[in-house]
């Protein structure tokens, strides 16, 4: 009989203490689910400071695309052609007319500004402020309703908006 009492109170013991052992790690496995939930929040913060310190980096202005996005498809270039700004005859000097041109866009930059314009054909032409478009045709001013070109021999400007208006000013 004692035997059997030795062998009941052994197994009584190591049941209890498997009681015993079974919340503890109830609790350990709890402790885990809140560790693992702060180090989620800590890498989120982390995160947000990151793109916090790059946001203030890059600044306000996005960056400029690497294409123009006032060309369109390329069924408007006119497959690679380009516009001679050097004009050998009158013909040629006429066709680089301010008059010849619809402004299609704006393009400013913290440093730089640019328009955009197409001709008749399809073209399309970006001059940067100060660029001459023809010989004694110089781009002087920039808005975001309008640009304005100086002519040398003369003392007219010419602006030019996106209603399509041409207007010649006296200095």
């Amino acid at each position: 009989m004692n035997f059997f009492k030795i062998i009941f109170i052994f197994f009584s013991i190591l049941f209890f203490n498997s009681i015993a052992l079974s919340e503890s790690h109830d609790k350990d496995q709890k402790n885990i689910v809140e560790k693992a939930k702060e180090i989620n929040q800590k890498v989120k913060k982390d995160q947000a400071l990151k793109s916090a310190n790059i946001a203030s980096e890059v600044g306000k202005e996005e960056p400029l695309p690497l294409n123009d996005p006032f060309v369109g498809d390329g069924s408007l270039g006119g497959s690679g052609s380009s516009i001679k700004l050097i004009s050998d005859t009158d013909e040629q000097r006429k066709n680089l007319s301010v008059f010849n041109y619809k402004l299609v866009g704006v393009i400013e930059g913290s440093e730089t500004m640019f328009a955009s314009m197409i001709d008749e054909n399809g073209e399309i032409l970006t001059l940067s402020l100060f660029e001459e478009l023809s010989p004694g045709i110089r781009l002087i001013a920039l808005d975001s309703r309008e640009i304005v070109f100086e002519r040398e021999g003369e003392d007219s400007l010419v602006v030019l908006n996106f209603k399509n208006q041409i207007v010649e000013r006296n200095k």
